[in-house]
């Protein structure tokens, strides 16, 4: 029994490919069968004198006998390598009887070397080392087997008796274990794998044929005593016992096959790439026998993964590059694996070069490719819900844009921070606004926005220390809950603490930085509520930080604490913007109270302002400075810029159905100015309600008008060009008054009420006001004075040059149904040339 495998020997020797571990068994080996042989020819045994065949022909006979028996060979494959049975115990048992023990060495290496070398030469192809190596082992094996047979008899042609039969079978034994364990030791040490697997497969394989042998030697000996004529029957009943043995084998190589394979491909069923291709690496070596299974996995990135094993057992794998696509030789077999059209890898299995693939185990390697080719679909498919369900997971409770927490995980894991800590442990909730943010979105795109959303998140990221919470809970608002403020017993109060922590991250924000190109600081308005973790959940506590937040942004600082004697009046502001909407849709709520401007020489109306004042169902009349502030500082401002216009327009149209022709002015925020559409939405509204745009007169304050961003530059000259007029209101409050006017065309300005009314007791404010008539005139611009309310006033207003006038020395504001009669009795009344001076505003 032997037992190899190749490994696609480089030369004809094959001694550069074998392990150093092989050439020394191989050459034991070898030198103790020439030894056993050299020895056995010195010391031959005597034949009787009688004897019809000479030593030489014996000689001849036994060299024959083992040649035989080797060509009669059966192969299986183990997971180690090809494994060989043949009838070599019969012979030893036949050669035992006929042939002097002592030549019997010489004789199994002469038959051995010369049927393994041809069977080399005609099929196997198999290196010298390897051949050299088979007859080795087969010689030792007949040398020990020929000791331990004469040991216990002498089989030289003696009579068969049970002791004859007992010895003869003794040296059988020791021939099949000596052959199985040479050619395990062979497997073992070239592969590195234990000895015992390949050794009980070869027995377990030989058992059967080993018991015919013995019993085909011990017959084939009895029949020689008797009469050696009855060989000749033996032929037919030799070939039968070859074809049940092949068939027996075939039947047990089929089986475990089909057992393996069965195991192999339940080993499959993983839930990840790297199991998948371990198991198939795996079971592929011990379903196929191959020396080598590689199994290449094409990943969804386009990269791929190779897993390599061989029969040590071993498993390695590298990223690799596409497996090209060669045509493979007779020992390998590729297997694409594919799925429907989707590639998922590929599988080859390199075969021993003693034994090439038959046509099953292509549709095993074939069948078993199909198998992999769903498993690893599968644990693709499964690492992708993995991951989607991962990121599911992680977008369910962080902000896409900037990776913090969103609001519903600040909340949820906010409370649980609060739930691990003792009751009277105090805790600070930290809300921050930016300020302007929507100024930067408007003026430079929601691209820049983003940026700087990014840029606060990773500053404020880098503040927090272990224990706290950030997170963005919409828009441009951030929370952070501090969870680790001292105790008062720590000698720390801890509110000081939390508005020292705030100020020290506004400071931090507020270090220049480049956004979209330009640079900019980061300015918050911060909200601060400290309270003990018994004593609020974090939606309170976010509550109470939006107060706090709001008080800082109203009070002009960047921090402020939470007063809990501001929380009712904050609290109403949030209530009164939800009420506005209402009152925006409910369209009787929100009513124009219109206010003439008049010629001072005249008394000719110049123009009317429009002026906002709601109708509350439950708060009563509020006047602009009630709900003005708030309006401007939230999203509802677009929304009610729009409607105060398309309420003055239809008030403008009315006047031009009943003849008059004068401009309405309406009062424009400075966060209107920042929306690149206000100039179209204007548009628009002027064609539907049919008023020539020189009759729409807005007034902007100086503040705004001083600004340099480009989009105001940008919306003020649209309206320009659409014959909008544009009015400077509470001129000379700025810190440049006169700057502007080089940059900006307009059309009027308005001297603020605060120079007016100290215009007969302050020299410096008569002088403002004259200075400012002085140059409308020069520059060719209406002034008119607001805020007059005494006829002294009046009177020091026409002596200083200015023309118009306004205020509640002329008229209140009045409702849009009333201002038309007023406005035809003062053109009336301009045509006798005489002004109503009442300080009541009656006409």
């Amino acid at each position: 029994m032997t037992s190899g495998r190749d490994d696609h020997p480089p030369d004809r020797w094959g001694l550069r490919e074998a392990p150093i571990r092989v050439l020394l068994l191989t050459a034991a080996v070898s030198l103790t069968a020439v030894a056993a042989a050299v020895v056995g020819l010195t010391f031959p045994a005597p034949l009787p004198a009688d004897d019809p065949l000479p030593a030489p022909a014996r000689f001849g006979i036994a060299v024959a006998a083992f040649a035989v028996t080797q060509f009669a060979r059966l192969r299986f494959r183990t997971a180690s390598g090809m494994v060989s049975i043949t009838w070599g115990e019969a012979a030893l048992i036949v050669c035992l009887y006929l042939v002097p023990a002592g030549s019997l060495p010489a004789a199994a290496l002469l038959g051995t070397g010369a049927a393994w070398t041809a069977m080399s030469l005609l099929s196997d192809r198999r290196p010298a080392v390897e051949l050299v190596r088979i007859t080795g082992s087969l010689t030792a094996a007949t040398a020990l087997a020929v000791a331990v047979a004469s040991a216990l008899g002498r089989p030289l042609l003696a009579a068969p008796t049970p002791g004859l039969a007992l010895a003869l079978t003794a040296g059988s034994v020791a021939y099949l274990l000596v052959t199985g364990w040479l050619g395990a030791a062979n497997l073992a040490v070239r592969h590195d794998v234990p000895i015992g697997p390949p050794l009980l497969a070869a027995l377990r394989g030989k058992l059967l044929m080993f018991v015919g042998n013995v019993a085909v030697g011990l017959v084939v000996v009895a029949l020689l005593e008797i009469d050696a004529r009855w060989l000749l029957l033996l032929p037919p009943p030799l070939w039968l016992l070859q074809q049940t043995y092949r068939h027996r084998l075939r039947a047990d190589q089929e089986r475990r096959t089909w057992r393996t394979f069965a195991e192999a491909t339940a080993a499959l069923n993983q839930l990840d790439e790297r199991g998948v291709a371990t198991a198939a690496v795996t079971g592929g070596l011990d379903l196929f026998g191959a020396e080598q299974v590689d199994v290449h996995v094409a990943r969804h990135d386009g990269r791929w993964h190779r897993y390599r094993g061989d029969t040590g057992g071993r498993v390695h794998d590298r990223e690799v590059d596409r497996p090209t696509r060669t045509e493979p030789d007779d020992h390998e077999l590729v297997r694409p694996l594919t799925v429907g059209s989707a590639e998922v890898g590929e599988l080859r299995v390199r075969f021993p070069r003693s034994a090439p693939p038959s046509a099953r185990e292509r549709d095993a390697v074939a069948a078993f490719g199909d198998a992999l080719a769903a498993a690893l679909h599968d644990a693709a498919t499964h690492r992708e819900l993995r991951l989607v369900t991962a990121q599911s997971s992680y977008d369910a409770v962080h902000d896409q844009l900037t990776g913090l927490f969103n609001r519903t995980a600040m909340l949820g894991r906010g409370d649980q921070a609060l739930r691990k800590l003792a009751h009277n442990h105090p805790v600070a909730l930290l809300l921050l606004d930016i300020n302007q943010f929507k100024d930067v979105n408007d003026t430079l795109g929601h691209a820049a926005g983003d940026q700087l959303l990014r840029l606060t998140a990773n500053r404020l990221a880098a503040l927090t220390r272990p224990g706290d919470l950030l997170g963005r809970l919409g828009g441009d608002e951030f929370a952070l809950l501090l969870t680790a403020l001292p105790m008062v017993s720590e000698g720390t109060a801890p509110v000081p603490y939390a508005l020292r922590q705030a100020r020290r991250i506004a400071e931090r924000l507020a270090a220049p930085s480049e956004v979209a190109g330009v640079r900019m600081s980061v300015e918050v308005s911060v909200g601060v509520v400290v309270a003990d973790a018994g004593t609020a959940d974090v939606t309170e506590l976010l509550r109470r930080a939006d107060i706090a937040m709001y008080q800082a942004r109203e009070g002009g600082g960047n921090v402020a604490a939470y007063d809990s004697s501001r929380d009712a009046a904050s609290t109403d502001q949030l209530a009164l913007l939800a009420e506005l909407r209402e009152a925006l849709e409910a369209d009787d709520q929100l009513v124009l109270a219109l206010q003439p401007a008049v010629d001072l020489v005249t008394g000719a109306p110049t123009g009317v302002e429009a002026l906002i004042r709601w109708r509350h169902p439950r708060r009563g009349w509020l006047g602009p400075k009630d709900f003005i502030r708030p309006v401007e500082n939230s999203e509802q401002l677009s929304s009610f810029t729009r409607y105060v216009l398309d309420k003055a327009l239809a008030v403008a149209a009315g006047w031009a159905r009943e003849g008059l022709d004068l401009p309405i002015s309406v009062n424009l925020s400075a966060r209107s100015l920042l929306d690149p559409r206000l100039p179209a939405e204007i548009g628009e509204a002027l064609r539907r309600h049919q008023v020539p745009p020189h009759r729409l007169v807005l007034e902007i304050t100086e503040t705004v008008v001083m600004s340099e961003l480009e989009v105001i530059d940008e919306v003020l000259a649209t309206l320009r060009s659409m014959g909008v007029q544009l009015a400077v209101d509470d001129f000379g409050t700025g810190f440049s008054s006169l700057t502007f006017l080089t940059r900006i065309t307009v059309d009027e300005l308005k001297v603020d009420r605060s120079f007016v009314i100290r215009m007969a007791d302050s020299p410096e404010a008569a002088a403002i006001v004259r200075t400012t008539v002085g140059l409308a005139h020069e520059l060719g611009l209406r002034v008119v004075a607001e805020g007059v309310e005494t006829a002294e006033q009046r009177t020091a207003l026409a002596e200083l040059g200015c023309t118009a006038a306004q205020g509640y020395h002329f008229f209140k504001p009045m409702p849009a149904d009333k201002i038309g009669a007023v406005l035809g009795s003062l053109l009336d009344t301009a045509r006798g040339n005489v002004l109503p001076l009442r300080a009541d505003g009656a006409s």
